[in-house]
């Protein structure tokens, strides 16, 4: 038997814009994940701040809630993003490294449920918060 847990690693190393960002999947297991994003300059959002743009912070959410439900015990298969509701708590830090750590929590029939939080070196003091939907293939 295949290992889920693997196959999605290699799933996420393999997409494109995952590379760009820099994302690296550091945990993934029991429908749980953790996707950390250094500071790149090329994702600065406002040049006068030093501010990583919000569109790679949603990128890493959604990658990072996908692995998730990709490594749940009752999800057979592959997952795509059904709805995905994301707020922005505050700019990240410049030159921080930006984690987001994802749990899906309910899987039915068709629909996994996740929720995630990204973060930056202030633990406490989420960058942004989400909560989803993803298909559920193949049960």
């Amino acid at each position: 038997m295949v290992d889920k847990t693997v196959l999605a690693r290699q799933f996420i190393e393999a997409i494109p814009h995952a590379r760009a960002l820099g994302l690296t999947l550091t945990h993934i297991g029991e429908g749980e994940a953790e996707i950390t994003m250094p500071y790149n300059e090329d994702l600065i959002g406002d040049p006068r701040t030093g501010v990583i743009h919000g569109g790679a912070v949603s990128a890493s959410l959604d990658t990072c809630c996908g692995a998730a439900v990709m490594s749940h015990p009752a999800a057979p298969g592959g997952t795509a993003t059904i709805d995905l509701r994301i707020d922005y708590m505050r700019a990240a830090t410049p030159g921080q490294t930006i984690t987001t750590r994802a749990t899906c929590y309910h899987i039915t029939r068709n629909v996994a449920f996740v929720r995630a939080t990204a973060m930056d070196d202030e633990q406490d003091r989420p960058v942004a918060t989400a909560s989803g939907a993803f298909t559920v293939e193949g049960k």
